[in-house]
């Protein structure tokens, strides 16, 4: 492990020639790890500049936090459907891994990574036999409304 450096915060910087004292934005850069140098805003709850979240306060209502909550994607084309069905193909997948190499079907290294949602390690015969089951089960109930 990498040992880890005490990160100095100056609370205050000086302007105007050393004749203004106000508080300094707290921001850190993850590439630098220097202390942003601008003022940070009067208004300003978590002592940020206007750059880094200054002005921003959040939405207040429930209405607006789950507004927010569901706006939250990554790109235009990525709805959380689309991810829901790409972890439901990775589950399935690991889970194939992992029953290939109960029954010694393959030598090769697992995948590494973080595993999908809902994925727990085949071990034994009789819990690659339960999964088995499982599929067969939800494929014949068909899709489930909702869903």
């Amino acid at each position: 492990m990498k040992p880890t450096k005490l990160l100095n915060i100056e609370p205050f910087l000086t302007t105007a020639g050393g004749r203004i004292e106000c508080l300094r934005c707290t921001a850190m850069s993850k590439r630098t790890k220097l202390q942003c140098g601008k003022p940070a805003l009067k208004t300003s709850k978590t002592q940020k500049c206007q750059f880094h979240g200054g002005r921003s306060t959040g939405p207040k209502t429930d209405a607006g936090k789950a507004r927010i909550s569901a706006a939250q994607l990554t790109h235009g084309r990525e709805t959380q459907q689309i991810r829901a069905e790409r972890s439901k193909a990775a589950l399935v997948l690991s889970q194939l891994e992992d029953a290939m190499h109960v029954l010694n079907m393959t030598t090769a290294p697992r995948i590494r990574g973080r595993k999908p949602n809902g994925y727990w390690l085949l071990t034994t015969l009789d819990e690659v036999r339960e999964v088995v089951v499982l599929d067969a089960l939800h494929k014949a109930r068909g899709p489930v409304e909702g869903q």
